[in-house]
């Protein structure tokens, strides 16, 4: 088993980042064009809580090497089974979401949490855990492991560089919708 952990920080509050988060695949995002669809399975909020949790299938298309794509059959489309949690009251989002395509291959368990930092930042915490459990020499599931290790951390960095964008331009959005209804509100008569 190998594990990818990366941290940063967003400039963005908590509540920019935790409402961001459900465009983070969209057009605003032109560093995750890999994704093909993002299918919300369900969702509902627990009534004692206030938990948000969210089950989604994320379609994407593979960015293997050319030689472990070969491995695993040559598909090119792999689905990842997604729950999110996200809780009002403590300011965390918790995603967790593991591979369904090649899964007797290679097993990747991901975990990331948002939570506020002093100053209006959002702080990101992501860990990956990558094993492969295909029969034969060790030799081989490092080489697998070690590369899909090395495809999440340029994957992170092209994430956070996509994010950035959706975070700016749904601040902009925001900002100019609530402009614009500010410019429609009816005067006060004095």
């Amino acid at each position: 088993m190998k594990v990818f952990s990366n941290i940063c920080a967003f400039d963005y509050s908590w509540e920019e980042v935790s409402t961001a988060n459900w465009r983070k695949y969209c057009p605003w995002n032109d560093k995750s064009t890999h994704v093909i669809a993002v299918d919300t399975i369900s969702r509902h909020v627990d009534p004692d809580t206030g938990i948000l949790r969210t089950e989604r299938l994320i379609t994407c298309k593979q960015s293997a090497p050319k030689w472990l794509n070969a491995l695993m059959g040559g598909n090119e489309t792999s689905h990842v089974f997604e729950t999110s949690y996200v809780d009002p009251v403590s300011k965390k989002v918790t995603m967790v979401s593991q591979n369904l395509t090649f899964s007797n291959l290679i097993q990747v368990q991901e975990n990331v949490v948002y939570h506020p930092l002093p100053g209006g930042r959002t702080q990101f915490v992501q860990d990956a855990k990558i094993t492969a459990v295909c029969g034969g020499w060790q030799k081989l599931k490092n080489a697998v492991e070690d590369a899909s290790v090395n495809a999440f951390s340029e994957n992170a960095k092209k994430g956070k560089e996509g994010f950035e964008s959706v975070l700016e331009m749904s601040r902009r959005v925001f900002s100019e919708e609530k402009q614009r209804e500010q410019n429609n509100k009816p005067m006060a008569m004095a």
